[in-house]
């Protein structure tokens, strides 16, 4: 790259939306690892103010997208086609591939595993019933409709404005437009876009900082290296390259990615749910939950606990419907860009298909194996847990359970490390493409763009490993981002709404 290449490139970048929050972040890296106690007290007295005070917030803005994403598809908008061409971009297995591997990461293993033990204990669980019943429901609404209807009303604003409308700016404040008019042109278009980056960093760093250190356990486990938190970084570097090599190839490379992701996904399900022993405990548990879920899914919707009884909103749903709305700054832009040739309808009710059917089998086959395990008496997971207080040792221990356990260590590390590089390739072309002032619809960021974003996206998930912060002050970071989006996410609701009606009027 010469210099006049260089020059035209840093031409065409916005430089506040990229050196701004690289700066913010290096800042927020040498503080936590600095002041680890200091930021960690910081960090639990905001989200205590969040949580507690405003909780409402995030109930009220999950049920009003959910809402919204049926009204787009069933509406008269369902029937605007996202782009000229006669059919989609993408084939039906490849698009929702796609949109699954790039929205959900490794988390999806990790909470799968343990997430019904994190609420066995919880007072909450043991007054609505069974730990039986209700922590095997509780995960299907925590990744359920809710969830999904946050990327999926935002891939819609998105995919409508990059092929409808043919905007070239790829920003959260582009999509404002239609409300905002010329003021995102200044300072709060430029306070839109900065707000967005942050919660794109921080929900990268959340995601990365749960689930690594179980990726480092089976590595340590089948290799024999010892657990410790450079390895964890070393595996971070590892998926770093994956995702950047795969990246540079743009979204052929991505495609091809998420395609081996589900292979391997399903591959680990499979194993688990035949090797286990437990195929009809855990199909029937399912089953059950799945009842429960839509029986009760307005009050567990809508339920505050004004009490403060449990505290069980507060701890945990606020938490789930941050932490999906600070990814909504990427994904729905990616969803939205490989859903060109899609009708609106297609593009929401195929979301929900296909991310409810990953989420639900994902759930249902390694969550009620090991609970499996413990309601049955073959391994004392709860025990295991109380006694340790580590949820890797104890997904661990689950995992150990299994014919050829090395086998399915080796099989889990590869489809973590499959999730991560996909979820990561979206979120470094989206970020690549948020740097740009214009970009075309069709053409993709430079690679030196991607690169510096593939790097910047590690920074902050191997700072928090450093400072050994906990859950909660992950899940605080989270929160905390998610408080400014969740306004800007409504904004860009009603404008989708705004400029939908005018085309449709036109049309």
């Amino acid at each position: 790259m010469n210099n006049k290449e260089k020059i035209s490139l840093i031409k065409k970048l916005d430089i506040m939306t990229t050196l701004v929050p690289f700066t913010a972040i290096i800042l927020l890296c040498i503080l936590f690892l600095t002041y680890p106690e200091a930021s960690g007290a910081v960090l639990a007295s905001i989200r205590s103010f969040l949580g507690n005070e405003l909780g409402s917030y995030y109930l009220i803005i999950g049920l009003f997208t959910l809402i919204c994403s049926l009204y787009m598809a069933f509406s008269r908008y369902g029937s605007i086609r996202l782009g000229d061409c006669e059919k989609p971009q993408y084939s039906n297995f490849k698009w929702g591939a796609m949109m699954f591997t790039a929205g959900l990461a490794a988390d999806i293993l990790f909470y799968s595993l343990c997430e019904w033990l994190l609420y066995a204990g919880e007072p909450h669980i043991k007054d609505m019933g069974s730990v039986q019943d209700w922590a095997s429901t509780y995960p299907l609404f925590h990744w359920g409709p809710i969830p999904w209807s946050f990327y999926l009303v935002l891939a819609v604003a998105f995919g409508f404005m990059l092929h409808v409308k043919k905007r070239t700016k790829q920003k959260y404040s582009e999509a404002c437009r239609p409300i905002l008019g010329k003021l995102v042109d200044g300072p709060a278009g430029k306070f839109i876009d900065l707000i967005a980056v942050f919660a794109l960093l921080a929900g990268t760093a959340t995601t990365f900082s749960l689930a690594t250190p179980l990726l480092s356990m089976a590595v340590s486990r089948v290799t024999g290296l010892p657990e410790s938190r450079f390895l964890t970084i070393a595996i971070l570097i590892i998926i770093c390259a994956v995702y950047t090599f795969t990246v540079y190839f743009g979204m052929k490379g991505i495609s091809k990615l998420a395609d081996s992701c589900t292979y391997l996904f399903f591959g680990l399900l499979l194993y688990v749910l035949i090797g286990g022993g437990q195929a009809r405990y855990t199909i029937e548990t399912g089953i059950t939950a799945i009842g429960n879920l839509t029986q009760n899914f307005i009050s567990l919707s809508t339920w505050t606990d004004a009490l403060r009884t449990s505290s069980f909103p507060q701890n945990w749903t606020i938490f789930y419907w941050a932490y999906w709305m600070v990814w909504c700054v990427a994904t729905p832009f990616f969803i939205g860009a490989i859903s060109k040739g899609r009708t609106i309808k297609q593009t929401v009710l195929g979301g929900y298909f296909f991310g409810l059917s990953g989420t639900f089998t994902s759930f249902i086959i390694l969550g009620n194996y090991s609970l499996a395990l413990q309601t049955k008496g073959i391994l004392d997971v709860m025990g295991i847990y109380q006694a340790t207080q580590n949820l890797y040792q104890t997904i661990m221990a689950i995992l150990e359970t299994l014919p050829f356990f090395k086998m399915g260590l080796v099989l889990l590390a590869l489809t973590m490390i499959a999730f991560y590089a996909t979820s990561f390739d979206a979120l470094t072309l989206v970020a690549a493409s948020y740097s740009y002032k214009e970009l075309p619809e069709d053409e993709e960021p430079h690679k030196h763009v991607k690169l510096f974003w593939a790097i910047l996206l590690m920074l902050f998930p191997i700072a928090l490993i450093f400072s050994e912060n906990s859950m909660a002050n992950l899940q605080t970071v989270s929160i905390i981002a998610a408080f400014p989006i969740g306004i800007i996410i409504l904004l860009i609701i009603f404008s989708f709404f705004r400029d939908a009606k005018e085309y449709l009027e036109h049309s």
